[in-house]
This record gives structure tokens, C-alpha cells and sequence, in this order.
């Protein structure tokens, strides 16, 4: 064999690792996100678990207010059948919203404010909405990672060819200023 024959036998074995490397760096980074998106869905299912028996505990003390809860029932409902990251983020906004409208018609009743259990649930709530929120940044934060990465040359050369496609981040909606706040717990 040759000394030319060697040298591009060496070329093609890099460049055929390097696209073996890159590739797996790809799945990395997808897997990531997969992972992240799974720890916002944990949150928001026991964020989902926990309105109902919020409901429970305020129906008898606000009976005249159901307008209020059908809001919060029906916004659950459909933050549940959300299927893409955007009608999440919709969903999402729509639920916040329904639960900032509960807790202001709860000002109003303090005996309801004095109930243990509605007093352990808000609770439970807010613990839950901070977790969504530390969940949110790190699946962001893997979002950035892998669309960096297919937008960066050469590597994007590799995502083109196995059809590696960006994802979403999951954000509020613009210019939803209220959305944007927790969800305030006051006693």
C-alpha cells in the first residue's frame, strides 16, 4: 500500500468518527430534552392532581362564586389534553390565570383562609409552581443546547442529514404580563 493510499484511508476514518461522534452527540442532546420535558410533565401532573381537592375544599365555603370554578375545572381540562409545547404553554397561561381568579375570590371568605386544609393545598401549590418553574429553565436550557448545536457548522451539516429537528422552548405568551407572575399565596 501506499503512502497516498494510507494518508486517505486516515482522512475517511476521521471524518467517518467525527460523523459517528457527532451523531451521538445528537441523540445526547435530543435524549436531554426528552428528560427535561418529562420533569415539566411530573410538576404539571401533580399540579393537575392538586386542583381538584383545592376545588373540593372551597366549594362549601364559596358556593355562589362557581363561575369561578368551572373557569379553574375547564382550564385544568384542557392544560391535560395540551399535546405540543406550544398548546402547553396556552393551556398553561389559561390554568395560572383561573388559579390567580380562586385565591382573589378566597380573600373574601376568611374561614376559608383559616382552613387548614386549603391553607396545606396552597401550599402544596406553590411548592409545585416553583418546581414547574426550575423544570421549565432546565428543559430550556437543554432547548438552547440542542438548537445551538444544529445551527452550528459543521455539526448542522450532520443534523441536516439525519433530520435532526430543532425544538420549542416553553415560555409564556407574550405580552401577558399576569401570566407571568407565581401564583400569590396571602394570609
Amino acid at each position: 500500500m501506499s503512502i497516498s493510499m494510507i494518508i486517505v484511508l486516515a482522512v475517511l476514518a476521521a471524518i467517518v468518527l467525527w460523523v459517528i461522534f457527532a451523531y451521538n452527540r445528537f441523540v445526547t442532546l435530543v435524549n436531554r430534552v426528552k428528560e427535561a420535558w418529562a420533569d415539566i410533565d411530573v410538576q404539571l401532573k401533580r399540579r393537575y392532581d392538586l386542583i381538584p381537592n383545592l376545588v373540593s375544599s372551597v366549594k362549601g365555603y364559596v358556593a355562589h362564586e362557581r363561575g369561578t370554578l368551572e373557569k379553574l375545572t375547564e382550564a385544568r381540562a384542557k392544560a391535560m389534553q395540551a399535546g405540543s409545547v406550544k398548546e402547553h404553554e396556552k393551556s398553561e397561561n389559561m390554568l395560572t390565570g383561573a388559579l390567580k381568579s380562586l385565591f382573589a375570590v378566597a380573600e373574601n371568605y376568611p374561614d376559608l383562609k383559616a382552613n387548614q386544609n386549603f391553607v396545606e393545598l396552597q401550599r402544596e401549590l406553590s411548592d409545585t409552581e416553583n418546581k414547574i418553574q426550575a423544570a421549565r429553565r432546565f428543559y430550556n436550557g437543554n432547548v438552547m443546547d440542542l438548537n445551538t448545536k444544529i445551527d452550528s457548522f459543521p455539526a448542522n451539516v450532520i443534523a441536516g442529514m439525519f433530520r435532526f429537528r430543532k425544538s420549542d422552548f416553553f415560555e409564556l405568551g407574550e405580552g401577558e404580563e399576569a401570566a407571568k407572575k407565581p401564583v400569590e399565596v396571602k394570609f
